[in-house]
């Protein structure tokens, strides 16, 4: 089990953690979430002793391997073998048979052994750096944004591969629907704290904005009963026979403490600037090929026409030719065969996955916004800065010092200020944090022109997708519906390239006995009962204490109406009397709320304890095997 106790970072005056706190438990996946720049490849690095914290301490127990894997694809061997064999324990470095074993269950066949790796497709290239972690034998998998470059078949060998994992791993994707497929945990960091919980990424938002709803309405009630207090103060401060309830009164408030406003997030907040466009169709395409010199057409014999309004996303294994086919959409090459015929009031956006190299460093963010505004206007260009979270003196930022998920933000930008009716988008959701891509979603869904989009996000597909161009099988489809109805008509083939995959042995693992179902049910019935028999009473306890309190609050409520009266007619006695009583029912409620958050922080850790001890059965009762499927 890896623990992080008590640990804080901080870089300048930017502060990533204050004070945080968790642990990784046997067999876990947690899906680590975040706004971009937060912490999360901090925490990762932090976790290999590639950063030290400020404060606290990170817990690894002794011997445990960790494989990082990264978004970064680097190779430093002239070979797919001897990269794979660089990977190799200092114990175990004669031992090749062992990558080569591991390299043939992720699907390289022997031939392919002695091939550079950059002679194979990004998702074989991320393949290959999750070889050389399973290689160096590890009990903790750390992956940071493993989707990013994958197609759709790979991005699903993945996942099948991490739910079969019989360690741990921890996980940051920005592609919510393949984290929520994999992980048995989530966690967020959000303001410099860290927040865990059994489940999915939706279950993990939604506490969240209960928490702050909470916290905005404990808040709004301790500032209103300071007010009553200042009050209270103020209006008897110079009346000697009050002076004991008055100085009574300043201690309460010096003891109160403040709780302060939650600061304003920054979200990504935009919409397209759509054109007008009155026509049936936007364009159409003829008997379109295009190849690139000396290699087979990518692009044979396309036909489609597009009507106005549509969204139609372009699917299928890298290297096939979705970008090729966008850029030829866009403009931006010409077909060797067929045409392209555009209506006169198309308005084009593009956005490439490229674009971003097209950004000059000395420039600011500001700089670029006005480039691509064709009216100049500046306020227009602040403006839009704001909305892609650029605001205030980060719109001067410099493009050189830029992360990637800001630079795929201002190219987003670049394609606000332009007014089109048709927007081209080559895998827009790459670098972008999770809140991010919901912001861009959204966007999209409201934008009242033609989206035609390259994406292997299958949130988006799910969510956009009307019609599809399919490559697949050597082949260009049109697919006429839904992205549900495509895989449910026969969706996606691997190619047969990984089904016949060996299995994967990680030497340390030791799978434990296969129970019946039958003992499973009465274990897992025996935890759930139990659960009952203690949680039971504590939320019986709780909804006693919250109908304590609003009969507390209406009494307190009818104690300050009464204190107006009297201090309209100045009966000293009764201000007294009632001043007293005020008192004892503030204590009261005080009390009250205390005993509250005591039974909730109790009702959380039983609930955490019993939940855990669910995960495990059900862990302890799989069959791990991480061969492919």
């Amino acid at each position: 089990m890896i623990r992080v106790e008590n640990v804080s970072k901080s870089y300048g005056e930017l502060s990533l953690f204050s004070g945080i706190s968790f642990s990784l438990s046997p067999r876990e996946r947690l899906g680590v979430v975040g706004r971009n720049g937060h912490g999360k490849t901090t925490l990762f690095r932090m976790i290999l002793g590639n950063e030290t914290p400020d404060a606290g301490t990170v817990i690894i127990p002794k011997n445990y391997r960790i494989g990082y894997v990264s978004q970064k694809l680097e190779f430093r061997h002239q070979t797919i073998l001897d990269e794979a064999i660089s990977a190799l324990p200092i114990i175990d470095k004669a031992q090749h048979w062992k990558a080569e074993k591991i390299l043939a269950g992720l699907g390289f066949g022997q031939t392919e052994f002695q091939k550079p790796p950059k002679a194979f497709s990004g998702g074989y290239q991320i393949r290959l750096n999750l070889a050389k972690a399973l290689i160096s034998e590890p009990d903790l998998l750390l992956l940071d944004e493993p989707t990013n470059f994958l197609d759709i078949t790979s991005i699903r060998w993945v996942e099948r591969f991490l739910r079969q994992w019989p360690h741990e791993v921890m996980l940051i994707t920005h592609d919510r629907s393949f984290m929520d497929r994999v992980v048995t945990h989530t966690m967020g960091i959000y303001r410099q704290k860290v927040r865990k919980i059994e489940g999915e990424t939706s279950k993990y938002y939604t506490q969240i904005a209960a928490d702050e709803a909470i916290y905005e309405k404990t808040r709004m009630k301790d500032a209103r009963r300071r007010k009553e207090i200042e009050q209270f103060i103020t209006r008897f401060r110079a009346k000697a026979r009050q002076a004991n309830l008055v100085q009574s009164r300043i201690k309460t408030l010096q003891k109160m403490g403040k709780k302060e406003k939650l600061e304003k997030l920054k979200i990504l907040d935009f919409s397209f600037n759509s054109s007008p466009f009155e026509a049936r169709y936007l364009f159409n395409a003829r008997n379109v090929s295009f190849a690139y010199e000396k290699q087979r057409p990518l692009i044979d014999d396309f036909n489609i026409n597009v009507a106005a309004g549509e969204r139609i996303c372009i699917v299928g294994p890298n290297g096939k030719g979705k970008s090729t086919l966008l850029r030829l959409l866009a403009g931006q090459l010409r077909a060797d065969a067929g045409q392209i015929k555009y209506h006169p009031d198309v308005k084009k956006g593009y956005f490439e996955q490229g674009s971003v190299k097209t950004l000059v460093d000395n420039r600011t963010v500001l700089d670029e916004i006005l480039i691509s505004n064709p009216d100049g206007d500046q306020q227009r260009a602040r403006n839009v800065c704001g909305a892609m979270m650029f605001s205030g003196d980060d719109a001067l930022k410099k493009i050189s010092v830029l992360s990637g998920g800001e630079k795929s933000r201002l190219m987003l930008g670049k394609l606000l200020v332009a007014t089109t009716n048709l927007l081209l988008l080559d895998e827009p959701t790459n670098h972008l944090d999770m809140e991010s891509c919901d912001a861009l979603l959204a966007a999209i869904d409201n934008f009242s022109g033609t989206v035609i989009m390259v994406t292997h996000n299958e949130m988006f597909l799910h969510a956009l997708a009307q019609r599809l161009i399919v490559f697949q099988d050597d082949r260009l489809d049109i697919f006429d519906g839904r992205y549900q109805r495509f895989l449910d008509k026969g969706g996606w083939q691997d190619n047969g390239r990984t089904n016949n995959t060996a299995q994967i042995t990680v030497p340390k693992t030791a799978a434990p006995p296969k129970q019946s179902k039958k003992a499973f049910r009465q274990q897992r019935s025996a935890i759930i009962s139990e659960r009952s028999r203690v949680l039971g009473p504590l939320h019986k306890q709780a909804a006693a204490v919250e109908d304590e309190i609003e009969k507390k609050e209406a009494d307190l409520n009818r104690l300050n109406e009464s204190m107006q009266q009297a201090s309209q007619t100045q009966d000293g006695t009764q201000i007294a009397e009632i001043s007293r009583a005020i008192h004892t029912c503030q204590q009261d409620i005080d009390g009250l709320y205390e005993g509250l958050e005591n039974l909730a922080r109790e009702l959380e850790t039983r609930k955490a304890q019993f939940e855990t001890r669910l995960a495990q059965l059900d862990a302890d009762t799989e069959s791990p095997s991480p061969s492919d499927p």
